[in-house]
């Protein structure tokens, strides 16, 4: 019992955290390396406490940006409620999915580049780093600048290369090469894993994603 309460205790302030931890990695994110390299690596609390969080409020913006107010294509503007769903759970999956995989395969790598093997710490490096691209999807709530959420998560791989010496150790000789891999890890594993969220979404939806809510033309 005290035990579970202590998790719950835990999970309280992570929770509450939350907005410190993503405004400072996102400011001033030198110092906040070193702090989370001080912490106690938790994956399932990261996962439950910061990414699903995060994420679910992206997701809730494109839900409602792609089911109330729509996006533009041609001379239509589009907006249903199956589209607000689809790109809802195509965000929120994927993100969590790109994640895992991302962390995986980097720390996997680790050895090659003399970088210390430890997912945990992995797994906080590229949590941590996606900052800006969950932030960034807020911007889907108006579709039409969506586009701007993906170019702030750009901004990401600046808090991966401040990140990667603290948090994997690699000898300053390799650092530069392990980013340069890390990178086109992150870039990869996103693509496969929202290919493969799509293309299961589109076989549970069908056309009928675009087929259902308003569609009319745009003055």
């Amino acid at each position: 019992m005290p035990n579970t309460l202590s998790r719950h205790h835990q999970n309280q302030l992570s929770t509450m955290n939350l907005i410190d931890r993503a405004r400072n990695i996102l400011l001033t994110p030198k110092p906040e390396w070193e702090k989370i390299n001080q912490e106690k690596a938790d994956i399932p609390s990261i996962i439950f406490s910061y990414i699903l969080p995060l994420a679910a409020l992206a997701a809730i913006a494109a839900f409602i940006g792609y089911s109330f107010i729509g996006e533009t294509r041609g001379i239509f503007k589009v907006k249903s409620t199956n589209l607000g769903i689809y790109f809802a759970l195509r965000f929120l999956l994927g993100a969590v999915a790109s994640v895992f995989l991302s962390a995986f395969i980097i720390d996997t790598l680790a050895p090659t580049f003399n970088a210390e093997k430890n997912l945990d710490k992995t797994f906080q490096l590229v949590a941590y780093s996606y900052t800006a691209s969950l932030v960034g999807g807020l911007f889907a709530i108006l579709p039409a600048i969506a586009i701007v959420g993906l170019i702030a998560g750009i901004y990401g791989f600046y808090l991966l290369y401040l990140g990667l010496p603290v948090m994997k150790k690699a000898p300053e000789d390799k650092q530069g090469a392990y980013f340069v891999v890390s990178v086109v890890v992150i870039i990869v594993s996103h693509f496969v894993v929202f290919y493969i969220v799509e293309r299961i979404l589109r076989a549970i939806f069908g056309n009928s994603m675009f087929g259902f809510g308003d569609v009319h033309i745009s003055m």
